[in-house]
């Protein structure tokens, strides 16, 4: 990517903010519908007699079946084209939001979760990828963060709804999955106007060209990910380091609170209420310095926010006090150093023929490992909540050592190609 030196003053074209926008949506539904699903399933709970076990259920294939989705999503992305799979995953995923939003009875709600959740994983890496080989190079960093507000975006649109609709039972429910599904429809008939990747067309016929492969296809294979296997350990190592602190807090931070803080639910909610524009402000931050030298210091200072942020209760003990610096602390480090600079990272570090299948390859990792995380950490939060303090505040130091020392210091794919065109695959 090339980086600016100085504000930038050159304006990013219209159309390149159409695709930022319609490709960041990937984000908007993926947050949308897993914090629809942490209400909707309660609100489904009575009728449909669905016991803890069914909740922690549904909610681990969502996210499970996410994870598969973007392994195999991101392959299909670099051999068919980002614009084919984008079209087609996202009438998937509203055919999967249709049975969640109308279902009958559970079965209808497993299936919608192992649908929905396949499509969600399989457009997120082809979309960030055609979201970086549509923008100029020195806004692509920006137009890539960009993604992110619009997953923050999300998470509001789907906490208010449950606001509203939190005393209307099964209706809510359904109201809650009839928004994500609306929103998917709107997205797809608006995406359907956009052109393919001019770098992956261009990309796949110099391929075609030396290979001599059939045209409008990349026979690629998961082989092809061997020579950067370096970036992908890298970006994978920091995306699971730091999502399990960030799942951990999205998903737990309510129930520490209420449970180790002692404080309501209502209390617990207005400190995620709260957070959110705080993690709006650092999002918007990092966007302005994605271009530049100085989005490594914003990381330093992130990684920093986050570490002393769970730092904080394990020293001076586990109050609501404490507990809401540390979900602020979160939301704003998060946005400096957390998902946003993953989803840069992995648009630079990797070549146009193999970027989504890499990134779909990092993702799987990660959301399986947040996954499994995810069903221990109330057992470990019962049992010793200094220890689940304890990993979270190692799990962000790791994750800033392995960003700044191992990901900050790789060479930039993009670079090259910017300067010289697609970089070929040679077996």
């Amino acid at each position: 990517m090339s980086t600016a030196t100085g504000p930038n003053t050159v304006p990013i074209p219209r159309q390149a903010w159409k695709t930022a926008i319609l490709g960041g949506m990937a984000s908007y539904l993926d947050s949308a519908t897993i914090v629809a699903a942490g209400t909707a399933f309660v609100l489904y709970q009575a009728s449909m007699n669905l016991g803890a076990w069914d909740i922690g259920a549904l909610s681990a294939i969502l996210t499970l079946s996410l994870a598969f989705g973007a392994l195999i999503g991101g392959r299909l992305g670099d051999r068919f084209g980002r614009k084919r799979v984008f079209s087609i995953d996202l009438l998937v995923f509203a055919a999967g939001l249709a049975f969640l939003a109308f279902a009958p009875s559970a079965t209808f709600l497993y299936i919608g979760a192992l649908i929905a959740g396949f499509a969600m994983g399989a457009d997120i890496p082809v979309s960030l990828a055609l979201i970086a080989e549509e923008a100029p190079p020195a806004h692509r960093g920006k137009l890539v963060a960009f993604s992110q507000v619009l997953w923050l975006a999300g998470i509001v649109a789907s906490i208010a709804i449950s606001f509203e609709v939190s005393s209307l039972g099964v209706l809510g429910a359904r109201i809650l999955f009839g928004h994500v599904l609306v929103v998917a429809i709107v997205v797809w008939v608006l995406r359907r106007r956009l052109p393919e990747s001019s770098r992956w067309n261009t990309a796949v016929e110099e391929s075609d060209h030396v290979g001599h492969g059939a045209p409008h296809s990349h026979k690629g294979r998961l082989r092809d990910l061997l020579p950067y296997l370096a970036p992908v350990l890298a970006t994978a190592l920091f995306y699971t380091f730091n999502n399990l602190s960030a799942n951990t807090m999205g998903q737990f931070s309510t129930y520490l609170m209420v449970n180790v803080a002692g404080v309501s639910v209502t209390a617990a909610t207005g400190v995620a209420l709260l957070g959110i524009p705080i993690g709006f402000a650092g999002n918007l931050v990092f966007m302005k310095i994605a271009d530049r030298p100085s989005r490594m210091t914003g990381f330093v200072v992130g990684s920093v926010v986050l570490v002393v942020g769970f730092t904080i209760p394990l020293i001076f003990g586990f109050t609501f006090a404490t507990l809401f610096i540390a979900s602020l602390f979160s939301r704003f480090g998060g946005g400096l150093a957390g998902e946003a600079i993953y989803k840069v990272w992995s648009q630079e570090l990797f070549p146009t023929l193999v970027r989504s299948s890499a990134q779909g390859s990092t993702i799987f990792i990660t959301r399986a490992l947040t996954a499994g995380f995810a069903f221990v950490t109330p057992a470990i939060a019962q049992a010793n909540v200094s220890a689940l303090l304890a990993i979270l505040v190692g799990l962000n130091a790791a994750a800033g050592l392995v960003g700044y020392f191992w990901v900050a210091k790789l060479p930039k794919v993009s670079q090259q190609e910017d300067a010289q065109g697609p970089v070929l695959i040679h077996h």
